[in-house]
């Protein structure tokens, strides 16, 4: 069995792990989450949008079809609610574990105008502030904006604009929070993660990484009972350079703090277990246990000749 990490964060690679109804395939796992039963939700860009499988990858049900173009980004929220960004359609759904929608925001199919700062055009993500159940979305593609949002869904305020500078981003990808209510913000072309507080107000950036896309914080914590931030990375845009070591695609653990804990799979791009191709969303469950969603169709295997799915899912078991 392939490991991946060392000491406190060592992980055995799980292949095949999501155990698929026959004839069925991902397309590509574009994010990932888990509930508190450990139950996982695979938000894919196939004919089935969401696919629930339990801890051992066995098949529960699937939701969503028809619903949902362009699978981006999930977060479970309080309640057994789950928050589907859909970035092909310019909306986020508020959702119950089976389904049905409670929430929707954005109009279905209709951006708001490119980088005006109106929510939304290709939005990307969302995260909950744990004190109140307000809500933020990542408005990434075309806008540099993030919303933030009452629970109900009334639109608090905005902040950001295109640019390299702090609070300004370059495709504002995923974002999170902390057990305090700061925000976590992946500025993926600018390399970056982004800490705000609540209102928006810039604190600080982290940077050595590469184009980074999967966020999640484990607000639980650790056995210590400090929360650890993970990170996926694209890796470098440049197709040669996906063979080189040190520039993604990978997987990096971190605290709170932005200290590097750990980099899995820091190596070449590639299909071999414990290789990553394209790492876009990634969880953890209540055990440590880590998945993580990749974009392989649309990265690499649509343009192979002839083009084939390569595998969008990786399960990685945490060493106690």
């Amino acid at each position: 069995m392939v490991e991946l990490g060392s000491g406190d964060y060592t992980y055995a690679v799980i292949e095949d792990w999501a155990k698929l109804p026959y004839g069925w395939s991902f397309k590509e796992a574009a994010a990932v989450g888990a509930d508190s039963n450990d139950n996982v939700y695979v938000f894919s860009r196939g004919e089935h949008p969401i696919m629930v499988f339990d801890r051992d990858g066995n098949f529960l049900r699937s939701w969503g079809e028809g619903v949902f173009p362009r699978a981006h980004g999930i977060t479970m929220g309080p309640g057994d609610t789950i928050f589907c960004t859909d970035d092909g359609d310019h909306t986020v759904r508020k959702c119950t574990l089976d389904g049905k929608v409670l929430l929707t925001l954005g109009i279905s199919g209709q951006p708001a105008p490119f980088m005006s700062g109106n929510p939304f055009n290709r939005c990307t993500d969302g995260a909950i502030e744990p004190r109140n159940e307000n809500f933020y979305v990542s408005d990434g593609y075309g806008n540099a904006r993030v919303h933030k949002y009452s629970p109900d869904g009334k639109h608090l305020f905005s902040w950001g604009e295109s640019g390299t500078g702090p609070g300004q981003f370059n495709i504002a990808h995923n974002l999170c929070t902390d057990r305090e209510g700061w925000v976590y913000v992946a500025d993926r072309e600018n390399h970056r993660i982004q800490v705000f507080d609540p209102e928006g107000k810039f604190e600080t950036q982290w940077i050595d990484m590469a184009r980074p896309c999967g966020l999640f914080i484990d607000k639980s914590g650790d056995p210590s009972g400090q929360q650890r931030v993970y990170v996926g990375e694209l890796g470098v845009a440049i197709g040669p350079n996906s063979q080189a070591y040190g520039l993604g695609p990978r997987v990096t653990i971190m605290d709170i703090k932005g200290n590097t804990l750990a980099k899995l799979g820091d190596g070449p791009e590639g299909e071999a277990p414990g290789q990553f191709i394209a790492p876009h969303g990634v969880c953890i469950d209540s055990r440590g246990d880590i998945y993580v969603g990749e974009v392989s169709w649309t990265h690499t295997g649509s343009g192979l000749n002839p083009p084939r799915e390569i595998r969008s899912l990786q399960k990685l078991v945490r060493k106690v």
